[in-house]
């Protein structure tokens, strides 16, 4: 059975919209009324990049194309300078945007994708962030992607905060259309235009990322302006950190805030937190195994990608893929503290750059931070900061390094503060 026919069913005969876009809402059937015509072309097994966000057409396409067994490489405008590279390491035959479809040629051969044309199975292209190196191509077959969604769900309306060039995002996306919710989308994913929508259609599940939270909780506008409706939101992509939660939960009591765990590479996984405050949480789900080996996060999962278009195989020989996260363990519950590139070694003293970051956000005025190491001719390295200021405040420098003598460790004290604008990607997560 289509991807289409199966989600035609699980909607049923009645006229309830699955998505509001634009204001509009729309069933399955009136997304599908979008014209198809710019798809003709496109033949199983082609490589088609589809340049949208969650708009009817672009929906139309994404399940169009999956009928039609294409690898799909989603992609947003917000990115099109990447759009080149994307397009080489992915082998694209077809990019398609706003009804229009251009044809590329290539001369690159990939074993994983001949293997997923022999399936006869539709594909998922997602690119990994790139913090080391170009991004990476992760290859998904979409039929084993798309099975973790055929166990029901609560109905919930949900907010499509999270990207179309995200896992998160489709991930929002599809959970949403099997289990009979709404999607509703956003004219921006700035804090008013947010909260002001999920005020609007009685949003239930705001998903979002830790940088947008803080954000959110500087903005003057929680809780007055926080919607009722808003019983559940979700954090993940990023590492959150504990004062911008635990001042959430304050000024936030009725809402139950829950971590979320996935990777481009693995999928989204099934997550428990071990309070609504509290940053332990527990990682599940069918077949899901995990595994802490010398601190290192290890995970086994059956909705693994196929592996990567431009880079070598990350599993070992079980399967099991190093996440490169630090954990810190309790019991059963893991807490993720860092990546190994976050590891700070002053005069053979190694921490956490989270470990600076979470004193530094203790201190009134402060937006965001950033935490850098820094070569160091005598000690190997030390710390730098970057502060970026509540909006309309400013701060006392000398004042905040008196702050941070007494509140670290001398080998974790910054040697240098810099006061500037933090920078935050499409995704809404801070680049470091």
């Amino acid at each position: 059975m289509s991807l289409i026919q199966t989600l035609a069913n699980v909607q049923g005969p009645s006229d309830s919209p699955f998505l509001i876009s634009d204001g509009h809402p729309l069933t399955i059937g009136e997304v599908l009324s979008q014209s198809s015509s710019h798809l003709d072309d496109v033949q199983p097994g082609d490589v088609v990049a589809l340049i949208g966000d969650f708009d009817q057409q672009s929906i139309a396409d994404l399940l169009r194309l999956i009928d039609r067994r294409a690898v799909v490489v989603p992609l947003n405008a917000s990115t099109r300078n990447d759009h080149d590279y994307f397009f080489d390491a992915a082998q694209v035959d077809w990019v398609i945007e706003s009804r229009s479809a251009t044809k590329r040629s290539h001369d690159s051969k990939s074993s994983l994708l001949d293997e997923l044309r022999l399936r006869d199975c539709p594909g998922l292209v997602l690119f990994s962030t790139g913090t080391t190196g170009r991004p990476k191509a992760i290859l998904h077959d979409m039929t084993a992607f798309l099975k973790r969604f055929e166990t029901p769900r609560p109905t919930l309306r949900t907010l499509a905060f999270l990207m179309f060039d995200h896992i998160g995002g489709l991930n929002t996306l599809f959970h949403t259309m099997f289990n009979r919710g709404l999607v509703v989308t956003t004219p921006d994913r700035a804090v008013p235009s947010v909260l002001g929508t999920c005020k609007q259609y009685d949003v239930e599940v705001l998903p979002v990322t830790p940088t947008f939270l803080r954000m959110m909780l500087m903005s003057g506008l929680v809780p007055d302006a926080f919607p009722e409706s808003v019983k559940i939101v979700t954090y993940g992509t990023e590492l959150m950190d504990q004062p911008t939660l635990d001042a959430l939960c304050r000024v936030l009591p009725g809402v139950d805030f829950r971590q979320t765990f996935g990777m481009s590479e693995l999928g989204i996984l099934r997550v428990k937190s071990k309070a609504r405050n509290s940053l332990y949480m527990r990682i599940g789900g069918e077949g899901v195994q995990t595994r802490v080996d010398s601190g290192n996060l290890h995970i086994y999962s059956p909705t693994r990608m196929m592996g990567y278009l431009n880079a070598d195989s990350p599993f070992d020989e079980a399967g099991w893929f190093n996440t490169n996260d630090i954990v810190e363990t309790d019991g059963d519950f893991i807490r993720v503290v860092g990546r190994t590139s976050d590891v700070i070694n002053v005069g053979g003293l190694k921490f956490m750059a989270s470990e600076v970051e979470r004193v530094v956000l203790g201190y009134p005025g402060v937006q965001f931070v950033t935490v850098n190491a820094k070569s160091n001719p005598v000690t190997g390295q030390h710390v730098e900061i970057t502060i970026e200021p509540v909006s309309g405040s400013q701060l006392d420098l000398a004042a905040m390094q008196d702050y941070l003598r007494a509140n670290l460790p001398s080998h974790m004290v910054p040697r240098r503060i810099e006061e500037a604008e933090v920078s935050v990607g499409h995704r809404f997560k801070r680049k470091r």
